[in-house]
C-alpha cells in the first residue's frame, strides 16, 4: 500500500536533498542556498532545473544520463515529488535535488548565472492568463535573473495551445531556436534524452496525443514582447481533467 500524504511529507522533511520553501514561508525563512548550489553538490558542474517536475521522472532520468551535471526538480506538490525524491535517495544519486516551492518566486532561489538550462515538462498551458504560462515573457524575465546568458530552455508538451503560444513568443522576440517539432516521436528527433517519459506523458501517448518539443536560447539583452495573436484553445485541459474540458478522458 502506498504511503499517505502525511507520511510522504514526513519523509520529505527528513531527506537531505529536498528543500521546502513554499510561498507561505518564503518571506519569513531565509534561503541560504541561493548562489551556493554547487557547494551543496560538491562540484562546479552545470546546474539544470526542471520547473513543474511532478513526480520527478525527468529530473531523475536526466541525473542518471548525465552524472557530470546537477539537476534540481521544482514543484509545489510535495506528495508527487516524493516519488522522484525517494528514488534518487535510494539510488544514492549525488547530482539530484528537489525544491518544493511556488514557481512564481523561482528567482528567489538562484543567483545570477547559476543555472545553465531550464526544462518545462508538460506545464499547465494556462490558457486564460498569459502571465501564468511558464513560457510567457513574464517568466522569461524571471529566468533571465538566474539563467546564464543564452542559456537553454526546453519545452516538452502535449498541449497544442502551449506549443503554439511558445512558438509565437519565440518568433516575436527573435530568440534562437535549436529544435522545434509538433510531433516529437514521429520526427526522428526523440533521442534517449527526449524519450524519457513521465507518467502522464505515457497516458497521453496511449490516447494518441502528439508530443511537441521546442528548445531555444534566452539571451539577456533585448526587451521581451508578448505575442499579440489569437490561439485556438485545446479541446481538453490535460489528462483526467474532463470536468473542465468537457472531454471524456476515462476511455
Amino acid at each position: 500500500m502506498s504511503k499517505n500524504k502525511l507520511a510522504k511529507f514526513a519523509d520529505m522533511a527528513s531527506y537531505p536533498h529536498v528543500f521546502e520553501y513554499p510561498y507561505s514561508v518564503a518571506d519569513e525563512v531565509p534561503f541560504e542556498m541561493k548562489g551556493k548550489w554547487n557547494e551543496f553538490f560538491g562540484n562546479d558542474n552545470p546546474i539544470v532545473i526542471e520547473l513543474g517536475c511532478g513526480r520527478g521522472e525527468y529530473t531523475v532520468g536526466l541525473g542518471e544520463k548525465f552524472p557530470d551535471m546537477n539537476f534540481i526538480g521544482v514543484d509545489i506538490k510535495g506528495a508527487r515529488m516524493w516519488s522522484g525524491a525517494t528514488e534518487s535517495l535510494q539510488k544514492g544519486m549525488k547530482n539530484v535535488a528537489f525544491l518544493r516551492t511556488n514557481i512564481e518566486i523561482i528567482d528567489r532561489f538562484f543567483s545570477e548565472g547559476e543555472v545553465s538550462e531550464i526544462w518545462l515538462t508538460f506545464s499547465d498551458p494556462q490558457m486564460k492568463k498569459a502571465t501564468k504560462r511558464l513560457t510567457s515573457t513574464y517568466f522569461m524575465e524571471r529566468y533571465r535573473r538566474f539563467l546564464k546568458d543564452n542559456g537553454l530552455v526546453h519545452l516538452k508538451t502535449d498541449s497544442n495551445f502551449m506549443f503554439t503560444y511558445t512558438k509565437y513568443m519565440v518568433e516575436t522576440n527573435h530568440l534562437p531556436v535549436e529544435v522545434m517539432t509538433d510531433d516529437l516521436y514521429h520526427s526522428g528527433m526523440a533521442d534517449d534524452i527526449l524519450s524519457i517519459k513521465t507518467y502522464y506523458e505515457q497516458q497521453w501517448l496511449e490516447r494518441g496525443l502528439s508530443i511537441k518539443y521546442i528548445k531555444f536560447r534566452l539571451p539577456h539583452e533585448g526587451q521581451l514582447t508578448e505575442p499579440d495573436i489569437e490561439i485556438e484553445l485545446d479541446d481538453y485541459r490535460s489528462y483526467n481533467r474532463s470536468k473542465r474540458s468537457g472531454k471524456d478522458t476515462s476511455k
